[in-house]
Protein backbone atom coordinates (compact mmCIF):
# COMPACT_ATOMS: atom_id res chain seq x y z
CA UNK A 1 0.00 0.00 0.00
CA UNK A 2 1.49 3.45 -0.39
CA UNK A 3 2.17 5.85 1.25
CA UNK A 4 -0.75 8.59 1.34
CA UNK A 5 1.74 11.37 2.74
CA UNK A 6 4.69 11.00 0.59
CA UNK A 7 6.32 14.12 -0.51
CA UNK A 8 6.78 15.42 -4.00
CA UNK A 9 8.81 18.11 -5.26
CA UNK A 10 6.34 20.87 -7.82
CA UNK A 11 7.90 23.16 -9.96
CA UNK A 12 6.14 26.64 -10.84
CA UNK A 13 6.30 28.80 -13.57
CA UNK A 14 9.96 29.71 -14.59
CA UNK A 15 8.80 32.38 -16.92
CA UNK A 16 6.58 34.39 -13.80
CA UNK A 17 9.49 33.65 -11.38
CA UNK A 18 12.22 34.89 -13.96
CA UNK A 19 10.41 37.88 -14.83
CA UNK A 20 9.99 38.95 -11.17
CA UNK A 21 13.22 38.36 -10.82
CA UNK A 22 14.46 40.74 -13.49
CA UNK A 23 12.46 43.33 -12.00
CA UNK A 24 15.25 43.67 -9.58
CA UNK A 25 17.70 44.21 -11.52
CA UNK A 26 19.71 47.66 -11.23
CA UNK A 27 16.97 48.69 -8.77
CA UNK A 28 17.71 51.02 -6.34
CA UNK A 29 15.10 49.99 -3.51
CA UNK A 30 15.88 47.24 -1.56
CA UNK A 31 19.64 47.20 -2.92
CA UNK A 32 22.33 47.09 -0.67
CA UNK A 33 25.72 47.12 -3.00
CA UNK A 34 26.46 49.30 -5.85
CA UNK A 35 28.61 49.24 -8.29
CA UNK A 36 30.39 51.85 -10.88
CA UNK A 37 30.73 50.74 -14.07
CA UNK A 38 32.77 51.50 -17.14
CA UNK A 39 34.67 54.36 -18.41
CA UNK A 40 31.30 56.16 -18.42
CA UNK A 41 30.96 55.62 -14.51
CA UNK A 42 27.31 54.04 -14.61
CA UNK A 43 26.33 53.41 -11.25
CA UNK A 44 24.76 49.94 -10.83
CA UNK A 45 22.81 48.45 -8.04
CA UNK A 46 22.20 45.18 -7.02
CA UNK A 47 21.56 42.81 -3.86
CA UNK A 48 24.56 40.74 -2.44
CA UNK A 49 22.57 37.93 -1.49
CA UNK A 50 21.73 37.04 -4.90
CA UNK A 51 25.22 37.86 -6.39
CA UNK A 52 27.12 36.36 -3.58
CA UNK A 53 25.44 33.10 -4.00
CA UNK A 54 25.53 32.51 -7.66
CA UNK A 55 28.94 33.75 -8.27
CA UNK A 56 31.81 32.98 -6.34
CA UNK A 57 33.72 35.93 -7.76
CA UNK A 58 30.96 38.10 -6.16
CA UNK A 59 31.34 36.39 -2.44
CA UNK A 60 35.15 36.51 -2.16
CA UNK A 61 34.47 40.72 -3.31
CA UNK A 62 32.14 40.76 -0.75
CA UNK A 63 34.19 38.56 1.69
CA UNK A 64 37.43 41.16 1.52
CA UNK A 65 35.23 44.31 2.55
CA UNK A 66 33.45 42.22 5.53
CA UNK A 67 37.27 41.28 6.59
CA UNK A 68 38.77 44.59 6.27
CA UNK A 69 36.03 45.77 9.24
CA UNK A 70 35.33 49.19 7.88
CA UNK A 71 31.84 50.13 8.32
CA UNK A 72 32.44 52.70 5.56
CA UNK A 73 34.38 50.92 3.63
CA UNK A 74 31.69 48.56 3.58
CA UNK A 75 29.35 51.17 1.68
CA UNK A 76 31.87 52.31 -0.79
CA UNK A 77 30.81 51.56 -4.23
CA UNK A 78 32.79 48.67 -6.14
CA UNK A 79 34.24 50.12 -8.99
CA UNK A 80 34.45 48.27 -12.34
CA UNK A 81 36.28 50.29 -15.41
CA UNK A 82 37.62 47.49 -17.15
CA UNK A 83 33.62 46.33 -18.25
CA UNK A 84 31.25 47.81 -20.71
CA UNK A 85 27.75 48.31 -18.12
CA UNK A 86 26.09 46.74 -20.68
CA UNK A 87 27.87 43.72 -20.57
CA UNK A 88 27.87 44.05 -16.35
CA UNK A 89 24.03 43.92 -16.52
CA UNK A 90 24.08 41.20 -18.53
CA UNK A 91 25.91 39.10 -16.12
CA UNK A 92 24.02 40.67 -13.60
CA UNK A 93 20.77 39.67 -15.97
CA UNK A 94 21.72 35.67 -15.98
CA UNK A 95 22.66 36.37 -12.32
CA UNK A 96 19.12 37.08 -10.97
CA UNK A 97 17.39 35.23 -13.86
CA UNK A 98 19.36 32.61 -15.71
CA UNK A 99 18.48 34.31 -18.47
CA UNK A 100 20.28 36.71 -20.92
CA UNK A 101 19.72 39.04 -23.82
CA UNK A 102 22.62 39.03 -25.85
CA UNK A 103 23.51 40.56 -28.90
CA UNK A 104 26.62 40.79 -31.45
CA UNK A 105 27.96 43.93 -29.93
CA UNK A 106 27.93 42.12 -26.38
CA UNK A 107 28.41 38.33 -27.22
CA UNK A 108 32.04 38.57 -27.16
CA UNK A 109 32.61 40.73 -24.07
CA UNK A 110 29.87 38.91 -22.14
CA UNK A 111 32.06 35.77 -23.01
CA UNK A 112 34.96 37.35 -21.46
CA UNK A 113 33.64 38.47 -18.44
CA UNK A 114 31.67 35.11 -17.84
CA UNK A 115 35.15 33.56 -17.78
CA UNK A 116 36.78 35.74 -15.57
CA UNK A 117 33.34 35.62 -12.95
CA UNK A 118 33.95 31.30 -13.34
CA UNK A 119 30.10 31.41 -15.18
CA UNK A 120 30.39 28.06 -17.02
CA UNK A 121 26.80 27.79 -17.90
CA UNK A 122 26.88 31.61 -18.88
CA UNK A 123 29.87 30.56 -21.34
CA UNK A 124 27.71 28.26 -22.83
CA UNK A 125 24.84 30.09 -23.42
CA UNK A 126 27.81 32.36 -25.22
CA UNK A 127 29.31 30.30 -27.12
CA UNK A 128 26.24 29.30 -28.69
CA UNK A 129 24.99 32.58 -29.02
CA UNK A 130 28.55 33.02 -31.01
CA UNK A 131 28.44 29.87 -33.37
CA UNK A 132 25.20 30.79 -34.46
CA UNK A 133 25.38 34.14 -35.58
CA UNK A 134 28.81 34.11 -37.21
CA UNK A 135 29.75 36.94 -40.09
CA UNK A 136 32.63 37.28 -42.00
CA UNK A 137 33.23 40.38 -40.06
CA UNK A 138 33.54 38.85 -36.68
CA UNK A 139 34.70 35.39 -37.50
CA UNK A 140 38.55 36.13 -36.33
CA UNK A 141 37.44 38.04 -33.26
CA UNK A 142 35.46 34.84 -32.15
CA UNK A 143 38.24 32.53 -32.84
CA UNK A 144 40.76 34.42 -31.50
CA UNK A 145 38.57 34.30 -28.26
CA UNK A 146 37.92 30.55 -28.75
CA UNK A 147 41.57 30.09 -29.07
CA UNK A 148 42.20 32.69 -25.47
CA UNK A 149 39.38 30.61 -23.45
CA UNK A 150 40.17 27.40 -24.64
CA UNK A 151 36.58 26.82 -26.51
CA UNK A 152 37.30 23.86 -28.48
CA UNK A 153 33.56 23.99 -30.12
CA UNK A 154 33.84 27.42 -30.77
CA UNK A 155 37.11 26.85 -32.69
CA UNK A 156 35.95 24.29 -34.49
CA UNK A 157 32.90 26.33 -35.88
CA UNK A 158 34.96 29.41 -36.56
CA UNK A 159 37.28 27.51 -38.22
CA UNK A 160 34.76 25.78 -40.31
CA UNK A 161 33.18 29.31 -41.41
CA UNK A 162 36.85 30.79 -42.11
CA UNK A 163 37.17 27.42 -44.31
CA UNK A 164 34.04 28.49 -46.16
CA UNK A 165 34.35 32.18 -46.38
CA UNK A 166 38.38 32.20 -46.65
CA UNK A 167 39.09 35.01 -49.39
CA UNK A 168 36.51 37.54 -47.57
CA UNK A 169 37.69 36.71 -44.29
CA UNK A 170 41.59 37.35 -44.82
CA UNK A 171 40.58 41.37 -45.76
CA UNK A 172 38.82 41.71 -42.62
CA UNK A 173 40.31 44.10 -39.41
CA UNK A 174 39.88 40.98 -36.88
CA UNK A 175 42.45 38.82 -39.85
CA UNK A 176 45.32 41.43 -39.27
CA UNK A 177 44.14 41.13 -35.06
CA UNK A 178 45.20 37.66 -34.60
CA UNK A 179 47.46 36.47 -32.59
CA UNK A 180 49.86 33.99 -33.87
CA UNK A 181 48.49 31.12 -32.13
CA UNK A 182 45.09 32.09 -33.74
CA UNK A 183 46.35 32.34 -37.07
CA UNK A 184 48.35 29.38 -36.84
CA UNK A 185 45.06 27.32 -36.38
CA UNK A 186 43.53 28.90 -39.48
CA UNK A 187 46.90 27.69 -41.49
CA UNK A 188 47.05 24.34 -40.14
CA UNK A 189 43.57 23.94 -41.99
CA UNK A 190 43.60 21.56 -45.38
CA UNK A 191 40.06 23.06 -46.19
CA UNK A 192 40.94 27.21 -46.49
CA UNK A 193 38.93 28.11 -49.62
CA UNK A 194 41.87 30.48 -51.14
CA UNK A 195 44.92 29.59 -53.44
CA UNK A 196 48.32 29.80 -51.52
CA UNK A 197 50.21 32.52 -53.28
CA UNK A 198 46.80 35.12 -52.48
CA UNK A 199 47.11 33.51 -48.53
CA UNK A 200 51.01 34.31 -48.14
CA UNK A 201 50.31 37.64 -49.35
CA UNK A 202 47.59 38.04 -46.48
CA UNK A 203 50.06 36.56 -43.77
CA UNK A 204 52.76 39.31 -45.15
CA UNK A 205 50.12 42.09 -44.18
CA UNK A 206 49.18 40.68 -40.94
CA UNK A 207 53.00 40.60 -40.41
CA UNK A 208 53.11 44.09 -41.25
CA UNK A 209 50.38 45.60 -39.00
CA UNK A 210 51.03 43.61 -35.88
CA UNK A 211 54.78 44.32 -36.73
CA UNK A 212 53.95 48.20 -36.29
CA UNK A 213 51.48 47.20 -33.92
CA UNK A 214 54.08 45.38 -31.82
CA UNK A 215 57.22 47.65 -32.62
CA UNK A 216 59.04 44.31 -33.48
CA UNK A 217 60.48 43.04 -37.11
CA UNK A 218 58.56 41.15 -39.35
CA UNK A 219 60.46 37.99 -39.05
CA UNK A 220 60.30 38.07 -35.68
CA UNK A 221 56.36 38.33 -35.89
CA UNK A 222 55.72 35.81 -38.04
CA UNK A 223 58.41 33.08 -37.22
CA UNK A 224 56.01 30.82 -35.91
CA UNK A 225 53.72 31.16 -38.62
CA UNK A 226 55.41 31.08 -41.40
CA UNK A 227 56.19 27.95 -40.60
CA UNK A 228 52.52 26.29 -41.94
CA UNK A 229 52.58 28.28 -45.50
CA UNK A 230 53.11 25.58 -48.10
CA UNK A 231 55.59 26.92 -50.28
CA UNK A 232 55.78 23.60 -51.59
CA UNK A 233 52.49 24.41 -54.11
CA UNK A 234 54.25 27.62 -55.48
CA UNK A 235 54.72 27.03 -59.30
CA UNK A 236 58.69 28.40 -59.99
CA UNK A 237 57.58 31.64 -61.37
CA UNK A 238 55.23 32.36 -58.12
CA UNK A 239 58.51 31.36 -56.15
CA UNK A 240 60.80 33.93 -57.76
CA UNK A 241 58.24 36.49 -57.78
CA UNK A 242 57.68 35.21 -54.01
CA UNK A 243 61.67 35.92 -53.29
CA UNK A 244 61.92 39.31 -55.00
CA UNK A 245 59.23 40.54 -52.10
CA UNK A 246 60.83 38.51 -49.25
CA UNK A 247 64.27 40.70 -49.91
CA UNK A 248 62.54 43.56 -48.61
CA UNK A 249 61.16 41.96 -45.32
CA UNK A 250 62.57 39.27 -44.75
CA UNK A 251 58.98 37.26 -43.92
CA UNK A 252 60.92 34.15 -45.23
CA UNK A 253 63.85 32.38 -44.26
CA UNK A 254 66.24 31.98 -46.90
CA UNK A 255 66.53 28.36 -46.04
CA UNK A 256 62.57 27.41 -46.50
CA UNK A 257 62.98 29.14 -49.82
CA UNK A 258 66.18 27.07 -50.84
CA UNK A 259 64.31 24.35 -49.94
CA UNK A 260 61.55 24.67 -52.31
CA UNK A 261 63.54 25.53 -54.88
CA UNK A 262 65.55 22.03 -54.36
CA UNK A 263 62.28 20.20 -54.76
CA UNK A 264 61.77 21.88 -58.17
CA UNK A 265 65.12 20.77 -59.29
CA UNK A 266 64.61 17.14 -57.94
CA UNK A 267 61.19 16.88 -58.70
CA UNK A 268 60.85 14.97 -55.13
CA UNK A 269 59.90 16.89 -51.99
CA UNK A 270 61.92 14.53 -49.52
CA UNK A 271 62.58 14.95 -45.69
CA UNK A 272 59.54 17.66 -44.84
CA UNK A 273 56.46 17.73 -42.94
CA UNK A 274 53.91 15.79 -45.17
CA UNK A 275 51.34 18.68 -44.70
CA UNK A 276 53.53 20.72 -46.49
CA UNK A 277 53.20 19.34 -50.49
CA UNK A 278 49.17 19.23 -49.64
CA UNK A 279 47.12 20.89 -51.13
CA UNK A 280 44.33 23.17 -49.82
CA UNK A 281 40.99 23.42 -50.86
CA UNK A 282 40.75 26.30 -52.45
CA UNK A 283 44.44 25.53 -54.04
CA UNK A 284 44.83 26.11 -57.82
CA UNK A 285 46.15 22.88 -59.61
CA UNK A 286 49.88 23.54 -60.90
CA UNK A 287 51.53 21.12 -63.53
CA UNK A 288 54.33 20.54 -60.60
CA UNK A 289 51.74 19.20 -58.21
CA UNK A 290 51.89 15.54 -59.90
CA UNK A 291 55.02 15.34 -58.00
CA UNK A 292 54.12 15.90 -54.43
CA UNK A 293 52.73 13.18 -52.79
CA UNK A 294 50.35 14.01 -50.44
CA UNK A 295 47.62 16.78 -52.33
CA UNK A 296 43.93 16.79 -52.14
CA UNK A 297 42.66 15.11 -55.82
Amino acid sequence: MSNPFHSAYLRGSFGSFAADMRKMINAPEMSDVKFIVGEEQKVVYAHRCILAYRCEAFRTMFAQRVLSRDAKEAEVPFVLSDVQPDVFLAVVEFLYTNCVMLSRDIALDVLTSAVEYGLDELQRMCVDYINSTLTVESACEALQAAVTYRQTNMKDKCLAFIEGHTKSIVKTRGFHELSDLALLAILQSDMLTIDEPDLINFVREWAHVNSVVLDKPVPEIAKDVICELRLFLLSPEELTILEAENKKDNLIPMDKIAEVWKFHALKKPSGIAAHLPRRRKGTRLREHHKYLNFYHK
